[in-house]
């Protein structure tokens, strides 16, 4: 291999590398022409299939609740019918509208990565009856809303150790607390976990996630946090108003 060659092929690697997550140059939209052609090679019944075949793929990569890139459903599901791809998301989106009450919402254009949206809305009889993780993501979502949207860590290790959860240490129910906190649920995009600057030694603040703000009913936290502390929600000025207008917003869209 000439030298040109090893350093272009260095090169293209590096930027694999360097997009690993990052910007997806990897698929390219086809032009009006190669649409239609596509479309008059593939039939109404095999673009459904394939957009069922994609729906599964979904479901499965979404129990890890881990976003889901294009790139990926392009590569191992969709192939040859790359043409069609949007024909084939369309009928996808609509699929788990209209057949399991969710939504697949795209959360990132550059890197095309996806998450599947499902309420999650506890009752107010029962507002932790769900599994146990989620009972602790609830928790840790209701302490960060109602300290403002943004609590350093200590903040949060402290008002779990009231509630006998050490972050440190091994729970039974929850297992590492510590891990399932600041990666499981980051890579779920329920939280954010980023390092306050200027900070020595380094200090940590969490945020609600682009999935819980997609999920989550505020409206539903401060109802819980009322009936916890046996007063109106409507006490918690700031934190009702916007609660309210996410409901709201939501309400308008649906």
């Amino acid at each position: 291999m000439s030298q040109r060659r090893k350093v272009a092929a260095s090169q293209g690697k590096r930027a694999a590398l360097e997009n690993d997550g990052g910007e997806d140059v990897s698929f390219t939209q086809p032009t009006s022409s190669q649409l239609q052609r596509a479309r008059d090679n593939f039939t109404s019944v095999q673009v459904d299939h394939k957009a069922a075949e994609v729906v599964q793929f979904i479901l499965i990569k979404d129990q890890k609740k881990i976003p889901i890139r294009r790139t990926d459903i392009a590569k191992h599901i969709v192939k040859e019918y790359r043409a069609v791809y949007q024909d084939i998301m369309v009928r996808v989106g609509l699929i788990f509208e209209r057949v399991f009450g969710m939504e697949l919402v795209e959360i990132d254009t550059k890197s095309h990565t996806y998450i599947l949206i499902n309420k999650l809305e506890p009752t107010t009889e029962e507002p932790l009856s769900l599994n146990p993780k989620i009972g602790l993501l609830f928790v840790v979502l209701s302490v960060i809303f109602m300290k403002g949207g943004v609590i350093k860590e200590a903040v949060l290790k402290n008002t779990l150790k009231k509630l006998r959860v050490d972050f440190e240490e091994r729970h039974d129910e929850f297992g590492d607390v510590k891990k399932l906190i600041t990666e499981e649920f980051l890579r779920q995009k329920y939280l954010e976990y980023t390092r306050v600057p200027h900070t020595d030694p380094p200090e940590f603040e969490f945020r609600w996630g682009i999935r819980a703000e997609k999920e989550v009913s505020k409206l539903k936290i401060i109802e819980l946090v009322g009936q916890l502390h046996n007063q109106d929600p409507q006490i918690w000025t700031q934190q009702y108003r916007e609660a309210t207008s996410q409901s709201s917003q939501s309400s308008q869209r649906s």
